[in-house]
């Protein structure tokens, strides 16, 4: 699963800052930090939606579209996909409510 995440990150990365003419990515950056971020957003809803309201292979589809935009939105920030992996790997055997409760201290 992380190959195919990390493929799409490369190619994020790659067309950052490219010809908004022919790279949604491109596009979607030069609109700026707030609509990368709105849009990440937006997506969310709609996943949201879907696990709510229509069938499996509506909310697969806005998952994906998720993942994908939170990708772009962790690119515009010059985050790395392996950061956020790592810190799941360090969650990992942790439970959800110790780890929570850790980040309030």
């Amino acid at each position: 699963m992380a190959k195919i995440l990390t493929r799409l990150e490369t190619t994020i990365h790659a067309r950052k800052g490219g010809d908004a003419g022919s790279s949604y990515v491109a596009k979607l950056m030069g609109k700026g930090r707030e609509k990368v971020a709105q849009k990440f957003g937006e997506e969310a809803v709609e996943t949201i939606v879907a696990a709510l309201t229509e069938d499996d292979a509506a909310l697969v589809g806005e998952a994906a579209d998720t993942l994908f935009h939170l990708l772009v939105l962790l690119a515009e920030r010059d985050v790395r996909l392996a950061d956020v992996l790592a810190e799941l790997d360090r969650r990992e055997g942790v439970s959800g409510l110790d780890e929570k409760a850790a980040r309030k201290s």
